[in-house]
């Protein structure tokens, strides 16, 4: 990670930032540039280097800030018109620790509204276009955060993964995309999609970078009683032996350069002396129908708060109660936010809470102890991320399903809250990015970034 000192000063790397991100506007990358500030913040740590005092280990370091992250520099809007307006009184819990040791926020980066999709088309600034071809989607629902860093407009940039958001537009970009285990990193400060499966998490150009992140940002939070203790600096890089390789994610509904490109990772680890088992989870079939109950329920539970009364859009036609909360979220809400909301008060309605929220919390169970099933026979778990290289823009927006099946392969590990690490895998002919994940058990996190060295080749980046 490049930080500012006696030799670079952060004024400069904020500046070069700022100035690639303006180079490719085109992308539709951020939905704010938070250029007076980060200038201002760059020259106060360079001030402090000239002084001789201690910075941090990030000092000057430009990163984007994927615009679901609570922050009073520029407006939070989870790229949603019901949320335009919305000026954060705090600062998350991760821009607090990454600020703290000096990186610089150049810019909120674009997403899905309210993180719903798989492509940053569903957002209300319009689609962020893939790094490596203007004609293909970025990925979602962190496409901004992924695009930033695959351009080098930035060294680092947040996302969050709920049930491949961070992954799936890093292997579409070729980058590094990293969820950790459930509850490692604190959820306060940003805007919930669904709580039980929400993870934070980065993307980065390297896996040295992304354990200095997560050593930063790891940790209890009071204000988030779902975070874990701080395991991960106190964790030991283990000895890796068994790799698993999940039989039913290598099938002719994956696309023919993925799993050559899988076949070339297992190829190469068995060079490498690594022992490949073949695994059969014959119940992560049911894990997309699984997310696609659990997680809609909990958005419509989460996105109850925007009703046009507190805060946010507030519809100007509105005449009475009603019509506020009618028309407020029936013009601040994507189409594909009021689908889940539908979805989600569907399956938790009178007659069918039983028939489907409870079944799924079932399976859901059912999908954790394959997993710990799987981890008692191999040490990980190498899997595509999603069947599909990038799509092309349109191509999917108006099929939900078909959109919803790029998922298939990144959800059921956010279900078991196991870490889950996108690691470049080469490219198409025609050049674009092709991505594989490293699935761990829940806490062997900095294993898994340590270990994705052994899949590094020259040609993946």
């Amino acid at each position: 990670m490049k930080i500012a000192d006696k030799t670079t000063s952060a004024v400069s790397l904020v500046k070069e930032a700022l100035e690639k991100a303006k180079k490719y506007e085109n992308k539709n990358i951020f939905v704010f540039l938070n250029e007076e500030n980060a200038l201002k913040r760059a020259k106060e740590i360079d001030e402090k280097i000239a002084r001789g005092e201690e910075v941090g280990r990030l000092a000057g370091v430009p990163y984007a800030l994927k615009d679901n992250f609570l922050s009073k520099e520029g407006r939070t809007t989870a790229s949603a018109h019901i949320l335009e307006p919305f000026e954060a009184p705090i600062n998350s819990t991760t821009v607090k620790k990454l600020e703290n040791e000096g990186a610089i926020m150049i810019g909120r980066a674009n997403l899905d509204a309210f993180a719903h999709g798989s492509s940053t088309e569903n957002s209300y600034f319009g689609p962020t276009k893939n790094a490596k071809d203007d004609e293909r989607v970025a990925g979602g629902s962190s496409g901004g955060s992924a695009v930033s860093v695959a351009l080098d407009i930035v060294q680092f940039a947040t996302g969050t993964d709920t049930g491949g958001s961070i992954r799936q537009p890093a292997s579409f970009n070729g980058i590094y995309g990293f969820k950790p285990t459930y509850g490692t990193i604190s959820r306060y400060g940003v805007v919930a999609m669904a709580s039980s499966t929400d993870c934070i998490g980065f993307f980065t150009k390297s896996t040295e970078d992304m354990d200095l992140l997560m050593e930063i940002c790891s940790g209890q939070d009071e204000n988030d009683l779902t975070t874990l203790p701080d395991y991960y600096i106190k964790s030991e890089v283990k000895k890796v032996q068994k790799i698993g390789i999940i039989k039913d994610f290598d099938n002719e509904k994956v696309a023919p350069e993925i799993r050559n490109a899988l076949k070339n990772k297992v190829e190469l680890l068995k060079s490498k002396g690594y022992e490949i088992v073949d695994l059969e989870m014959p119940a992560l079939k049911y894990a997309l129908a699984v997310y696609y109950i659990v997680v809609p329920a909990e958005v419509a539970s989460n996105l109850s708060r925007y009703d046009g009364i507190r805060y946010g859009f507030r519809s100007e036609e509105a005449k009475n109660l009603d019509e506020i909360f009618a028309k407020s979220r029936g013009e601040g809400f994507m189409s594909e936010n009021k689908r889940r909301i539908m979805i989600g008060n569907f399956v938790l309605s009178s007659g069918f809470y039983d028939a489907y929220y409870l079944k799924a919390q079932k399976a859901r169970t059912k999908i954790i102890e394959e997993y710990n099933n799987a981890f008692s026979k191999v040490d990980f778990i190498l899997t595509p991320v999603s069947p599909n290289p990038a799509f092309k823009l349109g191509e999917k927006v108006n099929d939900p399903v078909s959109m919803y099946l790029e998922d298939v392969m990144s959800v059921p590990i956010n279900l078991a809250g196991v870490p889950s690490l996108t690691v470049p895998a080469g490219k198409t002919e025609e050049g674009l990015p092709l991505g594989l994940q490293l699935v761990g058990p829940r806490r062997s996190d900095k294993t898994l970034l340590s270990f994705a060295n052994e899949l590094k080749e020259e040609s993946d980046v």
